[in-house]
């Protein structure tokens, strides 16, 4: 078997043909995929038509899977494996209240945050429900001198939701907050594969930044977050039915979008794969 690769822009992400995830992936391909991912972020393989057994081997391929944050959105038989439906979305003024919007990466204010996250498209409504990611590899690259050395070694403490947070998180039961620690993260962290620096940024998420009074730590992370959601970092992925996406949480950013009808119905499996502590950039 020989993979097809064809890179979706100059910037990052590549479609990935000649591959049936619903077979065993031997050692020589998986070596090829994980090294792939550490390069491109984005991976898009297009009609993977897989059952949740299936997608959970199929995210095996690139690292240990780990538990679902939201424990009312998960498969019952398969509790690995959540699931994001309409039917579980809020609404207000008539439009959904997706979970997701806004650029972020996935649970930051975790210890050990996951590395990958990975969807796929069981149904997909007529239009919209696009996911769109950016480059946070290649908007740290394209910050001015000046910028790069007033940021190395900052650090924010990342919580569960932000005083400032501009979307609404999930309710959790007491039990469920009281499982989830505040932590520091670096502002610049090093891929722990390419060690490339990237931006790590959570408007969701970050309490400010250390050893800053809280206007100015808001306002440089305001300043980053424009920086980095720029059009020219983008990749908006168009989902069909089959569609398997798996992102790199420590180079990319993503968001979700809720320009669709709320009466069609849009149903993807969700996994997640364990990381690692995350290490500045610069010591």
């Amino acid at each position: 078997m020989n993979l097809q690769v064809l890179p979706i822009n100059n910037v990052f992400g590549a479609e990935i043909s000649n591959i049936d995830l619903t077979r065993p992936v031997n050692d020589s391909i998986k070596r090829d995929l994980n090294a792939l991912f550490a390069e491109h972020a984005v991976l898009v393989f297009r009609d993977q038509h897989l059952t949740p057994p299936q997608f959970i081997e199929a995210g095996r391929v690139f690292g240990e899977l780990m538990d679902q944050q939201l424990k009312k959105f998960v498969l019952p038989d398969y509790p690995l494996v959540g699931c994001n439906s309409t039917r579980d979305l809020p609404r207000k003024n008539g439009k959904l209240q997706v979970r997701g919007e806004n650029y972020h990466t996935d649970h930051s204010n975790y210890l050990t945050p996951p590395m990958a996250t990975s969807l796929v498209a069981v149904e997909i409504p007529s239009y919209g429900g696009d996911t769109q990611f950016v480059d946070v590899r290649k908007a740290y690259d394209d910050l001015s001198d000046a910028m790069k050395e007033r940021i190395s070694g900052l650090f924010s403490k990342h919580v569960y939701e932000s005083s400032r947070s501009p979307r609404s998180f999930a309710k959790l039961t007491p039990e469920e907050y009281a499982a989830i620690p505040n932590v520091i993260q670096p502002i610049v962290i090093r891929h722990p594969i390419s060690a490339r620096p990237a931006l790590y940024l959570n408007t969701g998420r970050m309490e400010g930044i250390e050893g800053m009074n809280p206007e100015e730590g808001f306002a440089l992370i305001e300043q980053l977050y424009a920086h980095a959601t720029q059009s020219k970092y983008e990749y908006r992925h168009q989902w069909r039915v089959g569609d398997l996406v798996i992102w790199d949480n420590r180079s990319v950013m993503h968001q979700a979008n809720a320009d669709y009808d709320p009466e069609e119905y849009r149903y993807l499996y969700r996994i997640m794969l364990q990381g690692e502590k995350l290490e500045p950039a610069f010591n």
